[in-house]
């Protein structure tokens, strides 16, 4: 499953060279002009998980398959966009079809780097773009709420449901607050809410670019922004695009050293990853065997035949028990024997709630 990510932003803060190090790849074009991306580019990386490689090395597996994780370069947006200023209805299209915003915002001095409002304010910066999301979703709702109100007084239930929930959504857009803040009241709410694709209804994970010194630490810029994530509810997340751009050039054995010496554990796309991990509630559960080690992603709270469908919709069909052990069960015990005679692997039934790092083999019957 994994998830899809809108990476989106003013001109020049960063974003294509983010894109182009994340994906390590060169297909979106960087360059310091604003309206440089036209077309959204798409990239698919591989999450990286060490558990993955411990488990392959108990089982013998011949291959390992990390999940995927889908990276969409937007092109820049500016003020006017919801009306269309520079291109913007094609990029507002754009967003509408990722399941979380990563927010790019230039925390970073460089006099040789133009910014498209003339100073440095990344606060400024996300206000700019998330109002016009919101101008976005207002003009929507605007229209499609009195609609909704009056089939529903005709008798209509779904319309009834979209105008109680959606005309909460316009009431919080009208005082200037986004539609995520909504909050349905129950299952057929939460569904209409997410059908209606609202632009500010996306969770978001600021990203804070900053340039090399600050990349371990961050800076003034970046603690203003964490200040506001948490504020939100959002995630933040401190990476230096300069850095991450050096290092997807590298090779991989050299890749350890090169961020020890900037006092770095981990690189940004590693940090990206996790946070959204976290903002969208997801998990990894992992399938073993000697042909392959493999992860795969479910959301928080999905049940075993749910999982089960990630691999193929068969399986959750004709799903019947899911045998299960526990990550740190399996490399405590060496593998599925050891786990089986420890009395660690679990028959879990179509009610068993998924836990992360749970390694997993589906009985079905179709």
């Amino acid at each position: 499953m994994g998830f899809r990510c809108g990476i989106v932003g003013l001109p020049n803060v960063g974003k294509s060279t983010l894109f182009n190090a994340l994906t390590e790849t060169a297909a979106a074009q960087a360059a310091n002009y604003p309206f440089c991306t036209i077309e959204p580019n798409v990239g698919n990386v591989a999450v990286p998980d060490a558990r993955l490689d411990k488990l392959a090395a108990i089982a013998g597996s011949a291959k390992i398959i990390e999940t995927q994780l889908a990276f969409v370069d937007i092109a820049g947006l500016v003020r006017g966009a919801s009306k269309g200023e520079g291109l913007g209805n094609q990029f507002l299209g754009n967003i509408r079809e990722v399941d979380a915003i990563v927010h790019v915002l230039r925390c970073f001095e460089d006099g040789d780097v133009t910014h498209v409002e003339g100073k440095v304010d990344p606060i400024a910066d996300a206000e700019t773009v998330e109002t016009e999301l919101m101008l976005s979703d207002l003009e929507s709702l605007e229209k499609r709420v009195p609609s909704l109100a009056k089939k529903g007084q005709q008798g209509d239930k779904e319309a009834k449901i979209g105008a109680s929930v959606l005309g909460q959504a316009l009431d919080l857009l009208r005082e200037g607050k986004p539609a995520r803040l909504t909050r349905p009241k129950d299952e057929e709410e939460a569904r209409v809410f997410a059908q209606a694709q609202l632009l500010t209804a996306k969770p978001v994970l600021y990203v804070c670019n900053v340039d090399e010194a600050n990349a371990a630490d961050g800076n003034a810029f970046s603690a203003r922004v964490f200040e506001k994530a948490k504020a939100e509810g959002a995630e933040a997340v401190v990476v230096s695009a300069a850095i991450e751009a050096e290092i997807a050039t590298m090779p991989t054995e050299d890749r350890g050293e090169f961020l020890a010496e900037l006092g770095l554990s981990e690189t940004g796309l590693a940090r990206v990853i996790q946070a959204g991990y976290k903002l969208l509630h997801l998990l990894t559960f992992f399938t073993v065997g000697p042909k392959e080690a493999r992860a795969w992603t479910v959301h928080v709270g999905a049940k075993a035949p749910q999982a089960a469908g990630e691999i193929h919709t068969d399986f959750e069909r004709g799903f019947i028990r899911a045998e299960t052990i526990a990550f740190d069960d399996y490399i405590a015990l060496g593998g599925e024997s050891g786990a089986r005679d420890a009395g660690k692997l679990r028959q879990e039934g179509k009610e068993y709630v998924v836990h992360d790092g749970d390694v997993m083999l589906f009985r079905f019957n179709v």
